[in-house]
């Protein structure tokens, strides 16, 4: 019988950093936005924008990213990038008690914060495997995404009890001191390598279009990166505008809104929990769809709720779906992908879905004036649902454990000319 992951303490001291930064983040989800709103009287379009911009990162350096973190230790990584998003916040409670606050100030912390969340995430995405055996990552990530739905629960809560009680400045310096914490978990992780990718002499281009090629050549990964880009457009526009929905519309106060948040989020905990058994019992690909179903249907009841409650059972059903759907497919990049891919992999797929993120915020933002904050969600809704579509008509759908096994870790040969083209290559 194989020792408890718990028991594993580089994987163990990892899930603690995680764990501490995301209830920080969670906290500065809630008042980032109050910020803006209660000491800027910033619009519905200032708030989207905010939300855009912390994502913009991804646009620009999305794709090079898996690159250079392949060429680099992936602990230093991660705890640089901790420390650079604590001192991004730390300007934020500073600038307020300068008198020197503005929406460009909150503009260059959400970018600073984001490009530190980029370099982070792919880095900890290519650092899981060399921690736990592969039979082990469902189970891996499923303690991960548990740990991020637990601050998904606690951390609004706890945001707007803070912004309530001492304003949104104080929550902010929270979060800049969770990340330090973070940092020091993260210097007592053992098993730090490279991870493992090609000498730099191979070319950055070449090495991004190889990465390019192994997603959207294989025949799992292609519907699932499809599927996601499509959803994270949509549900960003949800992301950046629930606040301002459930402060406009459903008439909530900053603790009440935390309260909603906190318990749409705590769907994420079922989710994480029931991964595994869920793709045991009914196979990968039927899991895959059922969480596709469930964030759907969840996205579908948000415009249709004319209160706090079936506004908070939508986001319930939304975070069980997502968390399955997240825990299942960060697994199985990581199963079928070689190592020395793993950094470009997760950074295509960072890229791709993530890019969308920026795009759907800006949309949704410019949206609100001629159709409303409640036309925006039922675009997203709808969007939401043809996500499934990708996943349902490909080999996703029919999956199974042995399929995994079985899948193609080679990276088929350009061929098209605008693949050559990409990679230097001549016919």
């Amino acid at each position: 019988m194989k020792t408890t992951l718990w028991r594993v303490r580089s994987f163990r001291d990892l899930w603690l950093a995680q764990t501490v930064s995301l209830l920080g983040t969670q906290i500065t989800l809630l008042a980032l936005p109050l910020v803006a709103l209660l000491l800027l009287d910033a619009s519905a379009l200032d708030v989207g924008m905010l939300a855009a911009v912390e994502f913009l990162p991804v646009l620009l350096l999305g794709l090079p990213a898996g690159a250079w973190i392949e060429r680099l230790p992936l602990r230093p990584v991660l705890v640089v990038t901790d420390l650079l998003r604590a001192l991004a916040l730390l300007a934020v409670p500073c600038a307020v008690w300068l008198d020197a606050l503005s929406m460009p100030v909150l503009y260059a912390v959400a970018f600073a914060v984001g490009l530190g969340t980029l370099f982070f995430d792919v880095a900890q995405l290519s650092f899981l495997p060399a921690l736990v055996d592969e039979d082990r990552l469902v189970d891996a990530n499923g303690k991960l995404e548990l740990s991020r739905s637990v601050a998904q629960l606690a951390g609004p809560s706890s945001g707007g009890l803070l912004v309530q009680a001492f304003t949104a400045p104080v929550a902010i310096l929270v979060d800049a001191f969770s990340y330090l914490i973070s940092a020091v978990f993260l210097l007592t992780v053992k098993g730090d390598r490279h991870a493992g990718g090609p000498e730099p002499s191979a070319g950055l281009r070449r090495e991004i279009s190889e990465g390019m090629r192994f997603v959207f050549s294989h025949p799992l990964l292609r519907p699932l990166i499809l599927c996601a880009a499509i959803a994270e457009l949509a549900f960003a526009a949800v992301l950046a505008l629930q606040v301002v929905y459930a402060a406009d519309i459903l008439r909530l106060r900053a603790d009440a809104i935390g309260v909603v948040l906190a318990i749409g989020n705590a769907g994420g905990l079922l989710g994480a929990v029931a991964a595994g058994p869920l793709a045991k019992r009914f196979g990968n690909g039927t899991a895959f769809l059922i969480s596709i179903v469930l964030f759907g249907g969840g996205a579908v009841m948000l415009p249709l709720s004319a209160g706090p409650v079936t506004f908070t059972c939508g986001l319930f059903v939304v975070y069980v779906g997502v968390v399955i759907f997240n825990v299942l497919q960060v697994s199985l990049c990581q199963t079928v992908t070689p190592t020395r891919l793993l950094g470009r992999m997760n950074s295509v797929f960072r890229f791709v879905t993530w890019g969308m993120v920026p795009l759907g915020a800006a949309l949704g933002g410019l949206l609100v004036a001629p159709i409303g904050l409640r036309g925006v969600f039922w675009i997203a809704a709808i969007l939401t649902v043809v996500s499934l579509l990708p996943p349902l008509f490909s080999p996703v759908r029919t999956m199974r454990d042995e399929d995994i096994a079985d899948a193609p870790e080679e990276i088929a040969e350009p061929d098209s000319a605008l693949e050559r083209a990409t990679t230097g290559e001549t016919p």
